[in-house]
């Protein structure tokens, strides 16, 4: 992808996420969530989701404030990517669902949480 012309911006180089326990996120996201390593540097962990980093930062007391923000992860057949994931005891609150009904094609979405209680979805959008 490339810059828009308009704006200057170009594609999400990274996402940074405070989390309370870096270890136990790291492990999350790398082992359950089966995103590949980049580096560690401190309390910072930098982990590959298809080209955009995410950054963890650990360090940080929860606020106890939820969903001031999502990271939706691309993917294709939500259903054997919900179902590979809760048997990695990823817990959401429901089964895919049809959000948007679009005139190419249907956006599917899915919720969940990481330990810190960040909010994650993954979504698809069926063809």
């Amino acid at each position: 992808m490339s810059e828009d012309a308009g704006s200057g911006l170009g594609v999400i180089g990274q996402i940074a996420l405070h989390v309370s326990d870096v270890d136990r996120a790291e492990r999350f996201y790398r082992d359950t969530l089966g995103l590949p390593p980049l580096f560690r540097f401190g309390n910072l962990v930098f982990l590959d989701c298809a080209g955009v980093r995410l950054m963890l930062e650990g360090g940080h007391e929860s606020t106890g404030r939820r969903e001031q923000f999502c990271v939706y992860f691309r993917v294709s057949q939500i259903e054997a990517v919900v179902a590979a994931l809760r048997a990695r005891q990823v817990y959401f609150e429901r089964d895919p669902q049809l959000v948007a009904r679009m005139p190419d094609h249907e956006l599917w979405m899915a919720f969940m949480h990481d330990p810190d209680g960040n909010l994650l979805a993954l979504m698809e959008e069926k063809r």
